[in-house]
C-alpha cells in the first residue's frame, strides 16, 4: 500500500524511532521543555498539546535545501528528527 506521506512511508522505522525517544523521556527539542515535560503516556493521536510527536528539524517539505534525496529520506533521518510537544510542533510548522 503506498502513501502520500513520507512520514508513513516506513511505518515499521518510524515506530522504531518513536519507541527510542520514549525510552529516552527526552524534553521537547523545539522548546527545551519550558512548557514542562512531553506526555509520552498520551495516545499517539491525542490532540493535547503536550503530546508527543516526532518533529522533523529541517521541514521534509525543503528536503532538496538540505541535501536529501527525497522526502522520504528527511523524515527517516534519525539526526533530523527530535522529540516534541504537539503544540510546540504545531507553532514551528515548517520552518
Amino acid at each position: 500500500m503506498s502513501t502520500n506521506n513520507p512520514r508513513s512511508a516506513n511505518g515499521a522505522l518510524r515506530r522504531k524511532y518513536k519507541a527510542r525517544f520514549r525510552a529516552m523521556a527526552a524534553p521537547c527539542g523545539i522548546c527545551k521543555g519550558r512548557l514542562g515535560p512531553i506526555h509520552y503516556d498520551e495516545p499517539s493521536d491525542s490532540a493535547h498539546p503536550l503530546s508527543f510527536v516526532i518533529d522533523e528539524i529541517r521541514p521534509i517539505s525543503k528536503y532538496k535545501l538540505f541535501g536529501y534525496e527525497s522526502r522520504e529520506a528527511a523524515a527517516q533521518d534519525w539526526e533530523n528528527l527530535q522529540p516534541a510537544h504537539r503544540c510546540c510542533n504545531a507553532a514551528k510548522g515548517a520552518k
